[in-house]
């Protein structure tokens, strides 16, 4: 359902229909790459527009916080610098340069230059020193691109870290924000990197990024390395925060390609403001690569974008500063939004917004245009597809409970799987099946070997592990994620049916639904829930809310948690590997205690392991906690402990 009162004027030749992408498949795709490689992308749009603005940057989020800019033509000056920096300290094509940073001007210059130079690393700077260092260890860095220290940031100290635990980084580039902070505040930034901790590895070299950048040449490549758009450019991480999260491997193409569909399904001119995270594929590409490539403005809101202090509640403000025509987010940003009042700010300019990385409440949507009075566009993506697969057409009413239209020229079909994990058949019009896409956009497997079993579906269709059907206008609608079904007694549940009925209580804020282990019904739902500022209502009073409002009787919680704050991934969406622990240790705990075992039980997710399971308990019960735990399906760790009783 859209907003009655939303204005809508579809842009000449946009694509809205799969007519559209028909005819537009006429041709062939390479003929409207942009470039064959990302820094041939980014030249070819900084002779388009040499002067135009590419990046605006505020340090802080409150409303006259100073902006920087930068035009097309210093942009590319500084990815030029930076790929000669690389190419300086021995970066060629094969080697990678890990990136530890937050939102800055010099992230973009980092990210495209190692591109330029070898291949890029972004790396999310909020997870564990010992994920870090994994991640770097696996993709074999040799250098690193760091903050400089700074107040309230740990990033120095975990980089400190990672240094002494990988060595294969031979250089560290140290990114200091001196020129984004008032003169007078910069004395006391040079006096804290003076006093602050250095590498203490041996050869291990320390350079300031701005100093290296300034030695280099900003006209042209040092390296003349002739990169070919088949060469991997890039190592994305997955979003996962237990074990090695998995790293997709990106080619110069699946990006390019990316960059090349978002203005065919977009046409017009954005100023787009950015509060994802540049390690994440959305940041970095969709409000990166692709808007540089249409020669669109992208206004970077703090290092720490959504999270920065005043972004949110400033929001409308900002897009009245910038004169912000779109912007990205999640569905937690954007049931943030809809609760906050415009106060007098004038968003005229907007035109419409986009949400992806996990599916969207119509709840939260209508709230949203009524407030924004913007159409919300769903989107579709991973970080294996470069980011973008499917988009709802530019102009048009959301189409309610659609994530849009496929890209032109990428094959994306629900399929009937087997117990092996293969495609069987297609599906036909409205069967759900798991969505393979097959495509440019596809990336060719992750690094490590092991994570690439089972993800084919067929040759050259990647399993995303959704589930979702096509409707007979072709557009596709999600219905779940095959890890996110609950399957209660063999009956699956779908966790949307729930969330989408409790997000109807006035109290409720986000809600995620999980499955909880049983012991006769495998699993059954749970359902943990954040509450509006100023809400008070009790667990008994939702789980009541549940039973009237949940459509199916299987589906309606056994229990309802009230939790002070909801437990959020790095881009904002909401943490249900956690939230799945959480339930487990729950179920688990209950049972022991019934059963008169008392002991500290921890849960945890490993990389190699799955799930584990462990109890400290007194010696006389560790056999029977071992046995009763026995039917799960969990590593299950019994130690006993001889003291006294935990």
């Amino acid at each position: 359902m859209s907003n009655n009162n939303i204005h809508i004027s579809p842009p000449a030749g946009t694509i809205r229909t799969r007519a559209d992408i028909f005819a537009l498949e006429q041709g062939d795709w390479r003929d409207h790459m942009p470039g064959h490689t990302t820094f041939e992308v980014l030249r070819r749009a900084a002779q388009r527009h040499p002067q135009q603005t590419a990046l605006r940057f505020v340090l802080r989020g409150e409303v006259d916080a100073p902006a920087i800019s930068l035009s097309y033509q210093g942009l590319f000056a500084r990815i030029t610098q930076a790929a000669n920096a690389f190419h300086r300290v021995g970066i060629a094509a094969g080697k990678a340069v890990a990136l530890l940073l937050p939102n800055l001007p010099e992230t973009h210059a980092a990210l495209w230059g190692a591109q330029a130079a070898g291949i890029a690393a972004p790396i999310n700077p909020m997870l564990e020193v010992d994920h870090i260092a994994a991640i770097v260890n696996a993709t074999r860095a040799e250098a690193l691109v760091t903050l400089a220290p700074v107040p309230d940031s740990d990033i120095w100290h975990k980089a400190l870290a990672v240094v002494e635990r990988c060595p294969t980084l031979r250089t560290v580039f140290m990114v200091d924000i001196d020129p984004y902070v008032e003169q007078a505040q910069r004395p006391a930034l040079q006096r804290l990197r003076v006093s602050a901790p250095m590498p203490q590895r041996e050869g291990v070299l320390l350079m300031p990024f701005g100093a290296a950048l300034a030695q280099e040449a900003a006209d042209r490549l040092a390296s003349d390395r002739p990169a070919q758009p088949g060469d991997i450019c890039a190592y994305f991480h997955t979003g996962g925060t237990t074990g090695l999260p998995k790293i997709a491997q990106h080619t110069h193409q699946n990006e390019c390609f990316a960059a090349a569909m978002l203005p065919l399904l977009q046409p017009e001119h954005h100023i787009v403001l950015c509060g994802l995270p540049l390690f994440h594929v959305n940041g970095a590409i969709v409000t990166g690569l692709a808007a540089f490539s249409a020669g669109w403005e992208v206004v970077l809101l703090t290092p720490q974008g959504y999270r920065g202090a005043g972004v949110l509640p400033n929001f409308w403000q900002h897009v009245q500063r910038f004169g912000a025509t779109s912007f990205s987010g999640v569905p937690t940003i954007f049931a943030t939004l809809a609760a906050q009042p415009l106060n007098g700010a004038d968003i005229s300019t907007l035109r419409v917004a986009f949400c992806g990385a996990a599916p969207l409440s119509p709840e939260i949507a209508r709230c949203f245009e009524e407030v924004a009075g913007v159409p919300l566009c769903e989107g579709y993506g991973l970080t294996e597809a470069a980011c973008i697969s499917t988009l709802q057409p530019a102009g048009l009413p959301r189409r309610a409970g659609s994530v849009g239209l496929r890209l032109p020229y990428q094959s994306l079909q629900p399929w009937k799987v087997g117990s092996d994990g293969r495609a069987i058949a297609p599906c036909i019009i409205g069967e759900t099946g798991v969505i393979g896409l097959n495509g440019p956009n596809v990336f060719p497997g992750y690094l490590r070997e092991r994570d690439n079993e089972g993800i084919w579906l067929a040759p050259g269709w990647f399993n995303t592990g959704d589930l979702g059907y096509l409707d007979a206008d072709g557009f596709l609608h999600l219905t779940g994620r095959a890890k996110d079904l609950i399957i209660r007694g063999g009956h699956n549940i779908d966790p949307a049916m729930i969330e989408d009925a409790l997000l109807r209580h006035p109290a409720i804020a986000s809600v995620a639904a999980v499955g909880q282990p049983d012991l006769h019904a495998g699993e059954v739902p749970v359902a943990y829930v954040a509450l509006k500022p100023g809400a008070a209502v009790s667990e008994d009073e939702l789980l009541a809310a549940a039973r009237e409002r949940v459509p199916e009787r299987a589906a309606i919680p056994v229990r309802i948690e009230i939790l002070p704050h909801m437990p959020l991934t790095a881009v904002g969406k909401i943490a249900k590997a956690a939230l799945r622990l959480t339930a487990v240790k729950h179920a688990l705990g209950q049972l022991l205690a019934e059963r008169g075992i008392a002991g500290a039980l921890a849960v945890t997710a490993t990389d190699d392991r799955g799930t584990v399971v462990q109890l400290t308990c007194a010696g006389a019960d560790a056999v029977r906690a071992s046995s009763l735990l026995a039917p799960f399906p969990y590593v299950v760790d019994v130690q006993p402990h001889t003291g006294a009783q935990p």
